[in-house]
């Protein structure tokens, strides 16, 4: 799962984000509000810890922006203001939760969790649906008409990435930043060798779900 981090005091963003990492998370960590709002523009993250009190844009600001451009991913404020009136505020500002400083690394990891289970898609906690397919989160099986195919890893966080966005064109430069970071060396070509596969095991499932090429632009999950 991947994170971004927009947190000023740097020792603080350090130490959340070796926890985070020791956590299995994946994080992206800046330090201003300009940065965290072009990060945060590419849409790629699962969830946003974001800091209120940041330098050149602040957290409501930046969250304001993302809401009036459709990004829905879930967004925990962080802030030494723990008044309800600023915590009224920032939920009224789209937020998914409110975290006041000072804070215990389990309770942010717990709120963590909470937020990316609200996203909509999860049946429970263990399975993703679209169409007539499942994606089983604990076992990486794709499931369709009680077949259950095996999937390598990175098939299936491609698989995931389309179901948490169903309809909508991914291109593949969105795949690549997504699921191997910013400075990957990946390759347009790694994408349409896994999509391959993706695609072939959808057609032995006879899974009606189809991953559909948009020319020149990416693909998109359709049933």
């Amino acid at each position: 799962m991947k994170l971004l981090l927009v947190e000023d005091e740097k020792q603080l963003s350090e130490a959340l984000t070796q926890i985070l990492i020791k956590n299995n998370y994946s994080v992206d960590a800046v330090f201003n509000g300009e940065d965290g709002l072009e990060y945060a523009l590419t849409d790629i993250y699962d969830a946003i810890i974001l800091d209120i009190m940041l330098p050149k844009l602040n957290g409501l600001k930046i969250l304001n922006f993302l809401r009036k451009e459709g990004i829905s991913t879930p967004v925990i404020l962080l802030t030494a203001k723990g008044s309800i009136e600023d915590k009224i505020t920032g939920l009224d500002c789209g937020a998914d939760d409110y975290l006041p400083k000072p804070f215990a690394p389990p309770e942010l990891l717990a709120r963590l969790r909470a937020i990316t289970r609200r996203k909509g898609e999860v049946i429970n906690d263990n399975i993703l649906e679209f169409g007539d397919i499942k994606l089983n989160l604990s076992s990486y099986n794709l499931e369709v008409n009680q077949i259950s195919i095996s999937l390598t890893l990175k098939e299936f966080e491609i698989l995931k990435y389309f179901i948490q966005r169903p309809n909508n064109i991914v291109s593949k430069d969105d795949l690549i930043t997504k699921l191997w970071g910013f400075d990957s060396e990946v390759e347009h070509n790694n994408i349409e060798v896994y999509i391959s596969f993706l695609r072939k095991k959808l057609t032995y499932a006879e899974s009606k779900v189809q991953i559909t090429t948009i020319r020149r632009v990416g693909y998109k999950l359709e049933a």
